[in-house]
Parts: C-alpha cells; sequence; structure tokens
C-alpha cells in the first residue's frame, strides 16, 4: 500500500475526519488507496492554538498524546488540486479546513476521502514523498 508521512497534529486531524485535504508543494498523479503515516515530529505549539487545541480536545487529544511512528488510518487519494489565485478556496473548503492546510498560491491541495482510522496503528518508519508499506490493511 501507498503511504504518505505526515507530521502531527496533522496525521491525526485527517484519521479523525476533521481535515480532508493535505496541502503539499508538490503535485501527485497517483490517485488510490493511501495509508495515513503519523511521523515523529508533533507540532506542539501549534496544538496549543486555536482551532486545534479545540478540534483536537473535542477526539481526547492533546500534543501530549497524539500517535507517532505509526500508520494510523487508510483511505483514497482522490484528487490533486493545484491553487490558484482564481480559484476562491472558501467556496469548496468547508469549516476549519482552511485554518488546518497551507493554501498558498502554487500549492496542491490533494483530495482524501473515505479515511477510516485504524483500530491498532501499525508502527512504521516514514518517508519522504509517497512510499510503499508491504503490509495491506
Amino acid at each position: 500500500m501507498r503511504c504518505i508521512t505526515i507530521r502531527q497534529p496533522w496525521a491525526t486531524l485527517i484519521a479523525l475526519g476533521e481535515k480532508e485535504f493535505e496541502t503539499r508543494s508538490w503535485r501527485t498523479a497517483y490517485r488510490g488507496e493511501l495509508g495515513i503515516h503519523a511521523g515523529m515530529r508533533i507540532d506542539k505549539k501549534i496544538c496549543e492554538q486555536e482551532p486545534y487545541k479545540s478540534v483536537l480536545a473535542k477526539h481526547g487529544y492533546t500534543a501530549n498524546n497524539l500517535p507517532t511512528g505509526a500508520i494510523i488510518a487508510t483511505g483514497q487519494l482522490a484528487g490533486c488540486y493545484v491553487v490558484t489565485p482564481e480559484v476562491d478556496l472558501r467556496e469548496w473548503i468547508n469549516g476549519n479546513e482552511y485554518d488546518f492546510g497551507d493554501y498558498s498560491e502554487g500549492r496542491f491541495a490533494w483530495k482524501l476521502e473515505g479515511v477510516h482510522p485504524l483500530s491498532h496503528p501499525i508502527p512504521a518508519k516514514g518517508r519522504l514523498s509517497l512510499w510503499e508499506h508491504s503490509d495491506h490493511f
């Protein structure tokens, strides 16, 4: 299965269904099943800022109990959209989504669908870019 490593708290926000777009500086042509891997790093400062703090707390999380170093969810990578000045992102991005990503011009918004958290995270070492994990879950 192809996976992507995402820093915390963003990986958990995706796993919880609170974040549907992962913003990246690079485009991908890949579409299909995707494992969400929580990297080892946690941005503890952002976890204390709103809306992050209250959204994480709603699900029982703080910067001190976020999972790291594991595949925590699976879903589908359904699309990859370039951010341009002609598109008013607030028309198609709902709730806290805009706050949870970097929608600067020239970046890419990866649309994730059907994301489900794993009941038992799978320990794994993350990598840059998209990477393959030998297990299918």
